[in-house]
């Protein structure tokens, strides 16, 4: 069981992620689309009515918004990201997500 005064192994979390691409990305962006390798959704952190500018590489979590030119490689950066806190929070956000899965 992961402690909150632990220190965070990021390289560790993103390994432990690997194989719950679909419930990660279905927790923060709950109405993302899957389109072949990628998952597209609006962005929840700006003004944006249409699919198409914000995706997510289901296989790797490297992400972007073309529409602002944000991006990020990993699916630390994009809980951070959507959710507005910092990696360190993201992190263990999605520990205890896994831990529950």
């Amino acid at each position: 069981m992961y402690n909150p005064n632990d220190k965070i192994d990021f390289r560790q979390v993103k390994d432990t992620a690997r194989g719950y691409e679909e419930i990660l990305i279905r927790r923060i962006l709950p109405h993302a689309v899957k389109q072949g390798s990628d998952y597209v959704s609006i962005n929840p952190t700006r003004y944006d009515r249409n699919l198409g500018s914000f995706r997510i590489n289901a296989r790797n979590f490297k992400w972007a918004d073309f529409a602002t030119g944000d991006a990020g490689g990993d699916i630390i950066s994009l809980w951070a990201y959507v959710r507005q806190i910092s990696q360190v929070q993201a992190a263990q956000e999605i520990i205890h997500i896994l831990e529950g899965a």
